[in-house]
């Protein structure tokens, strides 16, 4: 997973189930905008003590994004699956909105731009690489860029789709994923015959 996840509970102790179900639904907010830098969700049960009546749970999801805090906060819910379930709906949603947001008031220069590149260069214990573009440009990736936690799959000469945007230093690639599976062969000096 890209996104940096943390899971806190207040009043309740979260069991594999709860803690696998906020995991899954943290992963699938990738596809809705994969630039979010962090996801805290906090599950609470406020009424804990019989005497309130039911047991209702709260889920809040922050989401910080470049340049804003998203907080997702639900109503209380006796189901805490689906009181997870509907906040990460929702939160899925804003991001959808966030980006649409982001797209609209950003100059054409700075908006997204896809394509597919190889990976030329990469520092694994660093966290970061660089991709070959087909016109000869080279552009700096991080480890969280690469989707679905891939970073560790990649390989020099990786052929990955990415989406560029202009960083602080230059070109960087927002978003990279595996074109396919597929991987390049070593590259042949001038003059070496194909084997």
């Amino acid at each position: 997973m890209q996104i940096p996840l943390r899971i806190v509970a207040h009043g309740l102790e979260l069991g594999p189930t709860e803690q696998e179900s906020i995991r899954a639904h943290a992963e699938k907010l990738e596809t809705f905008f994969g630039r979010a830098l962090t996801c805290r969700v906090t599950v609470s049960a406020p009424n804990r003590w019989p005497q309130a009546g039911p047991i209702l749970y709260q889920v809040r999801i922050d989401l910080t994004v470049p340049g804003e805090e998203l907080v997702i906060e639900r109503q209380p819910n006796e189901n805490l699956l689906d009181a997870i379930q509907d906040a990460f709906r929702v939160a899925g949603r804003r991001l959808q909105d966030y980006a649409g947001r982001l797209a609209s008031t950003s100059p054409p220069e700075a908006q997204v731009r896809p394509g597919r590149a190889r990976v030329s260069r990469l520092f694994p214990w660093e966290g970061y690489g660089f991709l070959q573009t087909p016109d000869g440009r080279e552009i700096y990736f991080h480890r969280n860029s690469v989707l679905l936690g891939g970073f560790d799959r990649l390989e020099v000469g990786t052929e990955v789709r990415y989406a560029e945007e202009e960083g602080e230093k230059g070109p960087q690639a927002s978003s990279v994923s595996v074109a396919g599976g597929h991987r390049a062969g070593r590259q042949l000096s001038a003059g070496e015959p194909e084997s």
